[in-house]
């Protein structure tokens, strides 16, 4: 019986265990942190033998096979020695595509996966299909080919999952942009980082569409330099296309072999600029899967958006609080202030991942009256925008952090908490982080 060993006791972890098991495999994981009691009940459930806070050497290294989690990096003491010991390591991603014959609809980008991925399955379940959302988001892949039977599934990937992905194959792959993110997870060269968010056009086929943004230039770049069989579609607010998506006028326009979509921008669910992009993705999908024109236009009206993703939580004393806590980088609360129209009072701070701040200098300039800084280590915040906004504060617990924006609002403001930083400072992860943030707001 082929062995195989899971490391990390998360959600994918778990979801691993359970596909490994469920197909016959002999399965240990081990976690060098604490599992939570939620993913101890499911490995007792299957009869999955586990460890944590430690990794045990001896159970690991006679492993088959070693499915990874995402969120251990491969400079990790335990990776090293599997790999001097020649095991392969691949992702739950890589792992469960083996047993899963459903079409796959996988999304990337430095920013909107969440939302992208959401729409889309939002979209998808409207028009009837049997369609499952996994990935990044909601419960593990693994666990749902385990215990799921669907025809669909749409798939949120990040950087660290596509890194694992050998065989693995999306039927449409959707690469939204690329901002450098993540690079202390690679050597700091935005091109290994970019290397990665390409894999998600790996295996594809002639009759797969890959769907990227031609307005992103690191995308396009790279583009060039790589061969691929899959159809491409393009999605632009500033090109028109025979094939893809583009804006004409007031209007959103999807076109895809003979049949044509389009409907008003100020109709879309989702306002700001990136949101159009996000909603033209979810568009072209539409198209590509042979979904009804009056069913992409009504999930696209009436979608209500992602926790924690610029999510409008109370209005007090005419001050609005906004959680967009799932901003861990740079780009992502550059368009989270590209879309405030008021004064902001911004909370931003946590684990810096090698943030450049320089492309936030005019936004913060015209529209931030003050910094919140939320973190252990606020030192750079505080470097990059001292010049630039009247006031700074520091804080190391979001209570105060809501308690002194509070106190600097006046009617009209705009508390925004869109951190530009992991969350792993002072938070389990952003969406601790983001559940605080309306908790103190609720308790103001």
């Amino acid at each position: 019986m082929k062995r195989i060993v899971v490391l990390g006791g998360g959600e994918s972890g778990v979801g691993a265990a359970v596909l490994a098991k469920t197909k016959g495999f002999e399965v240990f994981l081990s976690d060098k942190g604490k599992i939570n009691d939620e993913h101890k009940a499911v490995l007792a459930q299957y009869n999955i033998d586990f460890e944590e806070g430690k990794h045990t050497e001896q159970l690991i290294l006679n492993a088959d096979e070693v499915i990874k989690s995402p969120g251990i990096p491969d400079h990790a003491p335990m990776v090293v020695a599997i790999k001097d010991n020649e095991i392969r390591i691949i992702s739950e991603i890589e792992f469960a595509g083996r047993y899963c014959s459903a079409r796959k609809i996988c999304i990337t980008g430095s920013n909107g996966k969440t939302t992208t991925s959401s729409l889309i399955y939002f979209l998808l379940k409207n028009a009837g299909l049997n369609v499952g959302l996994a990935g990044n988001i909601g419960k593990s892949y693994a666990f749902q080919v385990a215990t799921q039977k669907y025809d669909y599934y749409v798939i949120e990937l990040s950087s660290f999952q596509l890194d694992d992905m050998y065989e693995f194959k999306a039927d449409v792959a959707i690469l939204l942009n690329i901002t450098p993110d993540h690079l202390d997870r690679y050597d700091y060269k935005l091109q290994n980082y970019v290397n990665s968010k390409f894999r998600i056009t790996q295996n594809m086929r002639k009759e797969d569409c890959f769907i990227f943004c031609s307005d992103d230039e690191i995308t396009v770049e790279n583009l060039q330099k790589i061969v691929m069989k899959a159809q491409k579609l393009p999605f632009s607010q500033t090109e028109k296309f025979e094939e893809g998506a583009f804006l004409d006028g007031g209007n959103l326009v999807a076109r895809y072999q003979d049949s044509e979509f389009s409907m008003l921008i100020e109709e879309l669910a989702l306002s700001g600029r990136h949101n159009v992009y996000n909603s033209m993705a979810a568009a072209i999908t539409g198209k590509v899967l042979d979904v009804h024109n009056s069913v992409i236009r009504q999930s696209l009206m009436g979608f209500k958006g992602v926790e924690h993703r610029l999510e409008t939580v109370l209005k007090i004393r005419d001050i609005n609080f906004i959680n967009d806590s799932k901003a861990t980088n740079v780009n992502s609360a550059w368009y989270a202030l590209e879309s405030m129209k008021d004064n902001v009072i911004w909370i931003a701070g946590g684990t810096d991942k090698g943030n450049d701040y320089s492309s936030l200098y005019d936004l913060v300039k015209e529209k931030v009256i003050a910094i919140i800084a939320l973190g252990v280590d606020n030192k750079k915040i505080i470097e990059n925008f001292k010049d630039r906004v009247p006031v700074i504060i520091e804080t190391q617990s979001m209570k105060e952090a809501v308690q002194k924006a509070y106190e600097l609002g006046e009617p009209g403001d705009t508390v925004l908490l869109s951190p530009a930083c992991a969350s792993f400072d002072l938070f389990e992860n952003y969406e601790d982080r983001g559940r605080q943030f309306k908790e103190a707001v609720r308790n103001l």
